[in-house]
């Protein structure tokens, strides 16, 4: 982990240039989303202008640790071969990608994240929470976002292990994902039905919710359930992400020499 946080930070032009787009984007973002506020009569879905800026900011800013990008690194590796090499070392291969993604998250939040939401929170502004324990959950909340967001990504991957190409999968996903988890819009203004189909499925879990709690749109008791939920979905996927694991570990054929 520390190791993976050392390397992140290396790339300093890269996180520049991270915050600089995260920053344009995030006044794209608030200007559409501003307008369909004060379309709906200066409330849509619960979202005042105020709880609307902290939902946009707070998702610029958790966007990269969280990382609502394609990932695909244990696929190419299984189909050049190179996993092999993976698994005959003695630390757990999602064990040693799950405290790499938390290392490279930590760094992405302190010199990416951060900054975005001070940049958010000075020229917009930001709706914040009333009740002291938003910001512990908020990054307990975060934390399980993050690792629910590693666990689906590496389950996807293992799609490699039973076909050629897994990219299309991949890329699927990745479309699938960032409508349902709240990355594009709130959950909450989703119609009834997407609603449903959403909280069906972990990925308001990894996005959605931790805005939710470090906002203070949820509090007391309703945070934590939120968290409890995130919970949930955490140790289900990593039940079924183990024994999908397993089952393609054992059907790994590597040729070459």
């Amino acid at each position: 982990m520390s190791a993976e946080f050392r390397r992140q930070s290396t790339y300093r032009l890269a996180l520049v240039a991270g915050i600089f787009t995260n920053t344009v984007f995030g006044f794209l973002r608030i200007s559409a989303l501003f307008a369909a506020v004060r379309g709906g009569g200066g409330s849509i879905g619960g979202y005042d202008l105020a709880q609307a800026a902290s939902y946009v900011w707070l998702g610029q800013a958790f966007m990269a640790p969280v990382y609502m990008f394609l990932w695909q690194d244990v696929a190419v590796r299984v189909r050049s071969g190179e996993i092999v090499s993976d698994l005959a070392r003695p630390i757990d291969l999602q064990a040693s990608y799950w405290a790499r993604d938390l290392g490279r998250a930590g760094l992405q939040f302190l010199t990416r994240g951060v900054p975005i939401l001070a940049l958010g929170g000075l020229l917009v502004g930001l709706s914040l929470p009333t009740s002291p324990w938003s910001y512990p959950l908020g990054l307990l909340s975060l934390l399980l976002g993050i690792s629910i967001s590693f666990v689906c990504r590496f389950g996807m991957n293992l799609i490699a292990f039973w076909t050629v190409d897994a990219r299309g999968f991949l890329i699927l996903y990745g479309f699938v994902m960032n409508v349902l988890s709240g990355f594009y819009l709130p959950v909450a203004i989703f119609p009834d039905w997407l609603q449903v189909v959403a909280h069906a499925s972990p990925f308001p879990a990894m996005f959605q919710s931790p805005i939710d709690v470090v906002s203070g749109r949820v509090v007391d008791l309703a945070a934590l359930r939120t968290v409890g939920i995130q919970l949930a979905w955490l140790t289900g996927l990593l039940v079924l992400t183990r024994v999908v694991f397993v089952r393609g570990r054992r059907r790994l054929e590597v040729q070459g020499g």
